[in-house]
């Protein structure tokens, strides 16, 4: 299976973070659609291993951020590709006091975004890496009328592209993959062309290799 054909799905990216106590943390995810009318209601997917995923399912509550076709890297790799359980992402310019907060209090970008909306869970499925929320949104604010960032062009414009293949000298022999995401490791020289990563359910195109 080629897993380049479903980059061609139309996801959004977005920016989902939710808050339990005094604690806030946020992640990106490219699943959310609306799924119902008179309640408004939409299905979102979080990855179990993620430390947004476990707060979500303590709080019941989420901010969800739609990034916009302005929105660069940097943004995305700060909330997707580090840990809130390592390290504090709304510090800096992320601090809860320098953003927006929705009626719950959760915070949400204001730069690069074009809306947000803000949810309410009514029931949860755990789906095995992930879990599906189908939350009720009660509340939903257009930013601008900037176009929304899609999966596709993420992937095709925003995320650079990695170089480590070429400036390796041929002679040189792959050992392993890694992935760019969170680092797991695949030891083997063949990395399955339908192979998913087991910590952060990224697939084989977010694997890079590691020369012997």
């Amino acid at each position: 299976m080629d897993n380049k054909a479903l980059y061609n799905l139309s996801y959004g990216v977005f920016m989902l973070a939710t808050k339990q106590g005094e604690t806030v943390n946020g992640c990106i995810t490219n699943t959310c659609m609306q799924v119902a009318n008179s309640p408004t209601r939409v299905a979102i997917s979080c990855i179990n291993a993620n430390y947004t995923c476990e707060l979500l399912k303590q709080s019941g509550v989420f901010a969800l951020t739609l990034l916009d076709e302005t929105c660069d890297f940097e943004t995305i790799r700060h909330f997707g590709m580090q840990s809130g359980r390592d390290v504090n992402k709304f510090t800096g310019e992320f601090d809860p006091a320098k953003l927006p907060s929705d009626l719950n209090q959760i915070p949400y970008l204001k730069e690069h975004a074009c809306s947000v909306i803000s949810c309410r869970v009514l029931e949860s499925n755990d789906l095995g890496s992930h879990t599906l929320f189908i939350a009720e949104i009660v509340d939903a604010v257009l930013l601008n009328d900037r176009k929304p960032l899609t999966y596709a062009d993420y992937q095709g414009r925003v995320k650079p592209r990695s170089d480590a293949a070429k400036n390796e000298s041929s002679d040189r022999k792959i050992v392993a993959w890694k992935c760019r995401i969170c680092g797991y490791v695949y030891e083997g020289s063949e990395l399955p062309a339908d192979y998913m990563c087991p910590v952060c359910g990224h697939p084989a195109s977010d694997f890079e290799p590691v020369y012997g």
